[in-house]
């Protein structure tokens, strides 16, 4: 998925980052790679979150805009990473608010054509739940809730949704 998820976004930097001349030749590839982890981590820390609706809302309708807070934090981790190469703060800021609506609007779009396998989203739901067989089934629903589990010793390790409902009913 991450492979996908980075041809997609080179597809659709050429102008704003490869092309830009504020951005480093030497720093296009790890803008791209930035990109890519800020877009795959806010989907998992989002749905991490139970902030499901957001997520549905963008790949139900497409609607992956400004104001949809999953594209901001998106955009923001872009701008942050960005910087940290040195790109001035503002280009970063107008890189990450034109490319990541983009792209998720077109990873939006091929998870809803069924013509199109490039994206599956039940198996981008798994990785992104932290399936490890990169399936979303019913084990990963539970982990989302739960926290999931320490591998080694079976342990909850917690900060999954219940343990965050706990603490309004105490």
């Amino acid at each position: 998925m991450l492979e996908n998820l980075e041809q997609l976004i080179r597809d659709n930097a050429q102008d704003l980052i490869v092309k830009n001349n504020a951005v480093p030749n030497e720093q296009n590839e790890n803008a791209i790679q930035a990109a890519s982890s800020s877009i795959f981590d806010t989907l998992k820390s989002q749905l991490a979150s139970g902030n499901v609706s957001q997520i549905a809302d963008i790949f139900n309708s497409g609607n992956a805009t400004e104001g949809n807070p999953v594209v901001q934090q998106a955009t923001s981790s872009l701008t942050d990473k960005l910087a940290g190469f040195g790109i001035n703060a503002e280009t970063a800021k107008s890189i990450g608010a034109a490319l990541i609506p983009i792209v998720l609007g077109k990873l939006a779009n091929k998870t809803n054509d069924p013509n199109d396998s490039s994206f599956n989203l039940q198996n981008m739901l798994g990785k992104l739940a932290g399936g490890t067989d990169g399936k979303f089934d019913l084990t990963d629903v539970m982990g989302m809730f739960t926290g999931g589990q320490n591998q080694a010793n079976g342990q909850q390790t917690g900060g999954g949704m219940m343990d965050k409902l706990k603490g309004l009913f105490n």
